[in-house]
Parts: C-alpha cells; structure tokens; sequence
C-alpha cells in the first residue's frame, strides 16, 4: 500500500513543551481567536488564512529565532469539530509540512473537548497517514516520497494511545488497500488478480491480529464452483470474457459468542465495456473503477480484523470483467440467479445488478442481522447526487438509520433515496420472473434497487450506490487524485460501533 508514511513514524507525548525539536510546528486555531496567533491582519488577508475548518498558512514571520520550528497555522472553525474536518485539517498540515522531515502538531489535543481524546488522536493519525498516499507503480520515474519521517503529537492524559493508533492504521490501511485495488488498470488487475489481492490482504491482517480474539478467513469459487453454485448471474457476465470469474468469500469469525453477524456484498466489475450493449469512449474510460465495491469490501474487511469486533463479518465480492466476446450473453438471453429467480437480460450493460443478485442470494441463505451492498452501479445516481454523495437505498427503516448513522460519524456523504413500490411494474418481464433494466430509462438508480430486493427477502438490507464518490478528481484533504476509498470507513464504524 502506497502510503509513505506509516504508523511508526507517530510520537506521542501529553505535553508539546515536553517534545524534541522538529522542523515544524503547528498553531491550531478556532476562526474567532485569529488575533492569538500575533499576525497582523494584513498577513493574514494575504494568505487567505481566515481559520475555517481545515485552512493552513505558513506563519515564518512568527518565528522567534532562526532555529526555531516553523509555525503552521490550522483552522479548526467557529463550530464544533466533526472527526471529518479533523481528519482534513491534519491532511493539509501535513502536506504543508511534508518536504520537512518532521512536526510537531497539538491538533488532537485541542480537539479532544469537541471529540474526545482517543477519537481526535486517531483521525489525525489517520487523515495524515491518507494525505500520505499516492499511486505510481506504473510511472516510469516514480516521485520522490515526501521525506517527513517523525510526526510528535500531543494528547491529554489517559489517552488511548495505543487504541487509537492501532484504529487509524487499520483504518487507513484498508482505505489505501481500497485505492490502489481500484487504481489499478482493468488490465493489470483481472478477476482472479483481484482474488489473490483479497487472499493476501486477509491472511496478513489475520497475521497482525490477535489469534486470541478470533479467527480470519477467505475462499475464492472459480468457474466450476460457481457453475455447481448455481451462480446463473455472473456466469453469464463473465460468459463473454477470456479471463474467469472469482466469488471471494472472507470471514471474520470473533472467538466469543458473536452479538450480530453483518454480510457485505461488493460488485467487482474489474472492467466494463458494457458488453454487446457497448459503451462509449467516453463511458468506457473510466471503468477500471467498476470494482470500486469490491475493492471498499476487501478494504473494509482487512481493517475489521485488525480491529477483532465482537462481531461476525462476512465480505462477498463478485468479480469478472464484461465484455463483448462471442459467446457474451445477448439482449433478450434469460439467466437463471442463484435463488431460482430467472432475468430477462436487456442491456448487458446492467451487468453490475446480476452478479450481485448472485451474491446477496449467498448471503441471505445465512440469514445474517443485516446485509450491506457497495456498488458503482448507475451513472442515474450520479446524475441525481453528483460526485460526492453515494445514493442509500434499503428494505428496513432501522437498518437505513443505523447505515446513515455509521456514514455521519464515518463523514462520508449518503443520501437516502426510495424503493418505491409504484415503479416494481418497471421490471415485469414477459418471459422471465423480471428484467434487468426498467422500460424507461427514468429513475434508473431506483429500478436497480427495486431489481437487487427481489435477492434478500425480508432480510433487513441496505444498498449503497457509489459510482459517484469512488474517485476524486484532485488531493483534497485526506483524498489523493484517483480513487478515493470510499466505503471502507462506513462499514468498519458500521460493524465496530454495533450498538
């Protein structure tokens, strides 16, 4: 994982006054207490520093002496602080500082009041592990890492530093494992690359875990297995492609009696040419990302056991490419789906909703506590949330709270959309139990819902709908140019802060 720092090189200390020299230090303030920094205001207008949430200005002029640590100014905002903005606000100080090779920051501690202690520290580990990241295993001459190698922190007495070290880096690190599975070219990372990505991952984080707490494991289901499965749904995605098809089933199993059992389902499209159904060249650049679900399950899994909840997770990822081969499945071909259910297939371009009817089949017969799909699954929901928010769809009220509950505290952006009962007609089929597009091409992203309950049942479930906040277009904050990871940190607080 490309990050070019990692939790070693994070101090911490109770008191800044007790740390060593380093290269920088930082000035966290509120944007209504400006004047403590001793700046005149005309720097400050200059620098465009106005202490919102998140701003940074080099204060050089601050320094007392020529050896002094150079002072970095933070905003932390006029209202209370979300562990979103402290993670932005450490990501920007460090990107400030990281041709230094090293910092001292009191950043944690002077958000422990609005967060708690444990909770700031590890969002600043974590948003400056983030900022850290870059993808460039294909370039010819890579950049040169940043050189910051020593990070000091402050934190207040009692802290949980261990805990929350430990929380930021399994955190960030399935977060990163998410972005370079995702940053990967379709041709660089097939169905059973991606396998074995997912086999390494697990079987690392189960080695860093704790054998005491529980266990960790993964399965991978090949063409055969899945022919015997009776996974009709992604044999016949993958029935146009040269590269075979993977069913990766990872498991976290906790040593005590488990309090829930949560099943996360991903669509692992690792390329989507749309089939026979072809896109454009436009519609096509982009569709490395089409595993982005996959890639947020994987993630989130080696996070949650590194973390050991008293939880059972099951991670299912669907993976095959689409394409356009001879023997691909044609407009008006049936599949049958593991369930027994049968799909007129309409558009091979709806491949992402049929490899997971395939999956949520498979989980359901478990009869988890609540099952979480991820999915790059309509450009609709782009068109009606944009790039940043993912679209939220779900059969049960209570576990629709407890998602957008994770997502708040996780700050990442889901709005709730409907399953509309009136629009089930949509997906009537003539010759099959249902099709796999609506008969307009209006509310898309909801007959894509509509089209994934027919695979749970009264199996409480949600759906997340990520095409749009998969990738970012520039670094921001804790997000680097590329893939964004979106996903992982919802589903760890999802499962670890089960209440």
């Amino acid at each position: 994982m490309p990050l070019s720092m990692s939790i070693d090189a994070f101090e911490v200390v109770a008191d800044r006054g007790d740390a060593p020299p380093t290269a920088a230090s930082d000035r966290p303030v509120r944007s209504d207490e400006l004047e403590t920094l001793g700046a005149a205001p005309n720097y400050l207008a200059a620098s465009g520093f106005d202490g919102s949430a998140g701003t940074t200005a080099l204060m050089a002029g601050l320094a007392e002496a020529a050896d002094d640590a150079l002072p970095i100014a933070v905003g932390l905002g006029s209202d209370d602080l979300a562990a979103a903005d402290l993670r932005g606000a450490a990501a920007n100080l460090w990107r400030s500082a990281s041709k230094l090779d090293s910092l001292t920051s009191a950043l944690a501690a002077a958000a422990a009041d609005d967060l708690g202690a444990d909770v700031a520290l590890s969002a600043v580990v974590e948003g400056m592990l983030l900022a850290s990241y870059s993808f460039d295993e294909h370039k010819g001459e890579p950049p040169k890492p940043a050189v910051i190698d020593r990070i000091v922190l402050s934190a207040p007495d009692g802290t949980d530093v261990a805990g929350a070290l430990a929380r930021a880096a399994a955190v960030a690190g399935g977060i990163a494992l998410a972005r370079d599975l995702v940053n990967q070219p379709g041709g660089a990372l097939t169905a059973t690359g991606l396998a074995e990505a997912a086999i390494a991952a697990i079987e690392a984080a189960g080695a860093d875990g704790d054998p005491a707490a529980g266990a960790a494991s993964v399965e991978v289901w090949d063409r055969e297995r899945l022919e015997a499965e009776r996974c009709g749904g992604m044999l016949g995605v993958n029935a146009g492609s040269t590269e075979p098809p993977a069913l990766i089933r990872m498991r976290w199993q906790p040593t005590a009696t488990p309090r829930a059992t949560v099943h996360l389902v991903g669509k692992g499209i690792t390329f989507d040419t749309g089939g026979l159904n072809l896109k454009t060249f436009e519609g096509m650049e982009w569709m490395k990302i089409d595993m982005g679900g996959a890639a947020a399950v994987i993630g989130a899994m080696s996070a949650i056991i590194r973390l050991a909840p008293d939880i059972a997770v099951t991670g299912i990822c669907c993976c095959t490419d689409n394409q356009p081969g001879p023997t691909a499945t044609k407009p008006g071909d049936v599949l049958r789906i593991r369930n027994g259910k049968t799909v007129e297939v309409l558009n091979t371009d709806a491949e992402g909703r049929l490899v997971l009817a395939d999956g949520l089949s498979l989980s359901v017969e478990e009869e988890p506590d609540l099952v979480v799909d991820l999915a790059t699954l309509t450009g609709a929901c782009m068109v009606a949330l944009g790039d940043k928010y993912g679209g939220l769809m779900g059969n049960d009220p209570a576990a629709i709270e407890r998602a957008l509950t994770a997502a708040h505290a996780a700050g990442e952006l889901l709005w709730h959309l409907p399953l509309p009962p009136e629009y089930r007609e949509q997906l009537d089929s003539p010759i099959a139990d249902l099709r796999n597009i609506g008969k307009n091409r209006y509310g898309g992203t909801l007959h894509a819902g509509l089209f994934l309950s027919e695979f749970v049942g009264d199996t409480p479930w949600v759906h997340f709908d990520i095409a749009g906040p998969v990738r970012t277009d520039a670094d921001a904050g804790e997000l680097s140019k590329g893939a964004s990871g979106f996903g992982v940190r919802t589903l760890v607080d999802l499962v670890c802060g089960w209440h």
